[in-house]
């Protein structure tokens, strides 16, 4: 046991004073071996006539981040987490917690358990457990209430949101601030303790009494909320349990936690946490990085304008360059005013605001770009208009500068032909509001450079975003399945079901907001552009809905003109304009449709199951390196909602060949559009699912090659 403990932390004692330091790097994670070395050294120390005081702090950057999430599946094994805070809590000795860097979790949940709170400036603080589908289940839902009252517990463990050192103080979740390091923070604090400066606070005595106003008004505001998870709820509830004898409270607490890490919602949000950090594996990872400095942007438009700000609240230099020299003002005002936005939110310093203002200029001359280390071309979609700037910037920027264009359907490779650098061309598909959404699809073309792909990845980390590897074809990932998930929303309303049944069946689901209402937002004359574009190309047997051209055609393109699917003014948040629905009946009946009823749970099978067909496609073409991408481009860039895990996770629930019914059965009625996926059979066939995929990306030609 020494040397297990020696291995991940150190235990010392100085002027009576046993001295425990987390020191399992990168951020002292406390899964199963980390909890069972405390509970040791613990055990060392309380046992050792020598030590009148115990004293817990982390080495490196943070005290800890808390649990480790691979580990979610051990919560029972011997000690447990509150099996440890028991036994930190009933010590006849006081033990100290000095706090620095970041307490998440179960790391917050042992300092609660401990006599006294030492933080250090700077600390942050969270139960952030609701946003993984689960509650604090280790104490922090009893002893935070103690501490800090009902009302303000309820916020912080049903949000999950983080406290800030200043705060916590306010709220008595730590007893004092300091300067220094952890080690001499929590010595002082333990020092006090002995010579009786200082008195310590056993959570575990505090009561809390009932406040059951507080309690129902947050049940209303979680319940009205879309979707009403069940995570933050049960955390309620374990809050509420408070109120109880300690014993009592603790033990429902538990039962509610582990109820919560059987159900589905827990799931999915793990799956979505580690599908966010699973991107970043692609071929090119070890490629050496480019140095990307200076970027200029080509366009002025909300795209570049939002592409801009992302790249200056990073820290890189901008020139942003707009063809239309009147419209330079408004450019420049639209990129202070959302600095100003970062600055409020606290995604920016003060110093940072400064610096980004220095660092960005925007002028029409495209010569500008130049001595640009990354060009991000953000004009319109038009593949000649995007081919011919291409042309203009080969000859314009230096050697080894990126050009990447931000096109959202355009072939990648087309644009890389018109310039003599083909190595040096990736696709950089942001999302609007570019500052704002983490997504960012990275188009590799068939020539692009690996270094130029590893670059890519390195900038995206930079800019917060969450990078997805794609290869060329029409719409990528994203907008390749989005394409089909409309097409069966549009099928559903041709066939019976009104828009209004169709958006709140998916809203029901999780989305924020159903297709027809996305569309509206969008703009309704966008996508119709998209569809001129491929009319030329549409199969002759594809069946194809008018309806959205037809509102089109009225001048009604959504929220912008205060008219789409729905009516937008003052009167109401939307509701279902009336003559799209006449326009829907008339359709029906040219195409001699007779409307029939469809149930919410059909609504979202035909939709979901669109999605994982397309997807399937995308994996089985290469497109796609692994399931996880497919689900974090629909996680992080369209909406999906977090707590189902994304379409590759929801097919693995659903199973392989309940998915294979489904799809025949639909395309008995319709069987241009429902097809199912050769990789699909081939998988059900052989009992895999897609979750194995997930670890090791394999590259295109391999994945090609592999389904041959």
């Amino acid at each position: 046991m020494k040397d297990a403990i020696t291995d991940i932390l150190r235990v010392e004692i100085e002027d009576g004073i046993g001295l425990i330091c987390l020191n399992k790097p990168p951020v002292n994670a406390l899964g199963v071996a980390l909890r069972t070395a405390i509970h040791a050294a613990y055990g060392r120390l309380r046992d050792d006539p020598a030590v009148k005081a115990i004293v817990l702090y982390g080495e490196g950057r943070f005290f800890s981040a808390g649990a480790d999430i691979k580990d979610f599946g051990k919560a029972d094994l011997q000690p447990t987490l509150p099996q440890v805070l028991k036994a930190l809590q009933d010590s006849d000795k006081p033990v100290v917690t000095a706090l620095h860097g970041v307490a998440f979790g179960g790391a917050l949940e042992l300092a609660l358990a401990t006599h006294l709170r030492v933080g250090l400036n700077g600390l942050r603080i969270a139960l952030p457990e609701v946003r993984l589908g689960l509650l604090p289940g280790a104490g922090g839902a009893q002893r935070l209430p103690r501490l800090t009252g009902i009302t303000a517990a309820i916020d912080i463990i049903c949000s999950g949101r983080e406290v800030g050192a200043q705060e916590a103080l306010g709220l008595g979740i730590i007893d004092r601030l300091a300067d220094g390091s952890p080690r001499e923070a929590g010595l002082a604090a333990a020092r006090d303790i002995l010579a009786g400066r200082l008195t310590p606070r056993q959570t575990d005595r505090l009561s809390v009494g009932e406040d059951l106003q507080a309690v129902e008004a947050a049940r209303q505001r979680l319940t009205a909320k879309r979707p009403a998870l069940l995570a933050p709820l049960k955390a309620l509830e374990a809050v509420s349990a408070a109120s109880l004898p300690i014993e009592e409270g603790l033990a429902r607490e538990r039962a509610l936690f582990m109820e919560l890490m059987q159900g589905e919602e827990r799931a999915g949000l793990v799956h979505a946490f580690f599908a966010e950090r699973a991107t970043s594996k692609i071929p090119e990872s070890t490629a050496p990085l480019r140095q990307i400095e200076q970027v200029a942007v080509i366009g002025g438009g909300t795209m570049g304008v939002g592409i801009a700000t992302s790249l200056l609240i990073a820290g890189y230099r901008v020139q942003l360059i707009e063809a239309q020299g009147e419209r330079l003002p408004a450019v420049r005002d639209a990129i202070e005013a959302n600095l100003a936005g970062a600055l409020k939110r606290g995604k920016l310093t003060a110093n940072g605001h400064g610096d980004a203002l220095l660092g960005f200029s925007c002028g029409e001359a495209l010569e500008a770009a130049a001595n640009a280390d990354l060009v991000i071309e953000a004009i319109f979609e038009d593949i000649s208009a995007k081919t011919e700037l291409f042309a203009r910037l080969d000859r314009i920027c230096k050697v080894g500068a990126i050009l990447a264009s931000n096109t959202s359907y355009l072939d990648v490779n087309l644009i890389a032909e018109a310039t003599s650098r083909p190595a040096d061309v990736i696709g950089l598909h942001f999302f609007s509001p570019a500052h704002i959404m983490r997504l960012l699809e990275v188009v590799v073309a068939d020539r692009t450079a690996p270094d130029c792909v590893s670059t890519a990845f390195a900038l995206a980390r930079r800019l917060g975003k969450v990078p997805v590897r794609a290869g060329v074809c029409d719409g990528f990932i994203g907008n390749r399945i989005l394409t089909q998930y409309r097409r069966a929303a549009e099928y559903l309303l041709l066939d019976g079901a009104s828009f209004e049944e169709i958006d709140s069946a998916l809203e029901e689901f999780g989305f924020a907001m159903g297709p027809f209402a996305v569309s509206d937002l969008a703009g309704l004359d966008i996508a119709k552009a998209t569809r001129d574009r491929k009319a030329a190309t549409r199969p002759p047997d594809e069946r194809y809905s008018r309806v959205a051209d037809l509102i089109c055609a009225q001048g009604w393109y959504g929220r912008k003109t205060g008219r789409g699917y729905y009516i937008y003014d003052k009167a109401a948040p939307r509701r279902a304009n009336p003559d799209v629905l006449a326009i829907v009946d008339d359709e029906r009946r040219v195409l001699g449709i007779t409307a029939r009823a469809f149930s919410n749970q059909e609504i979202v099978d035909r939709c979901l199951t669109a999605m994982i067909a397309e997807a399937v496609r995308i994996i089985e073409e290469g497109v796609a390196l692994r399931p996880v991408d497919v689900d974090a481009v629909e996680l992080f860039g369209y909406g999906f909602p977090r707590h189902r895990g994304g379409p590759m996770f929801q097919a693995d629930r659903i199973g392989l060949p309940v998915l294979i019914d489904r799809i025949e059965k639909f395309s008995r009625e319709d069987p241009q559009f429902w097809r199912v996926p050769e990789l699909l059979r081939r998988m059900a066939q052989a009992g895999e699912g897609f979750a194995p995929m997930n670890d090791q990306p394999l590259s295109t030609t391999e994945k090609r090659n592999s389904h041959e």
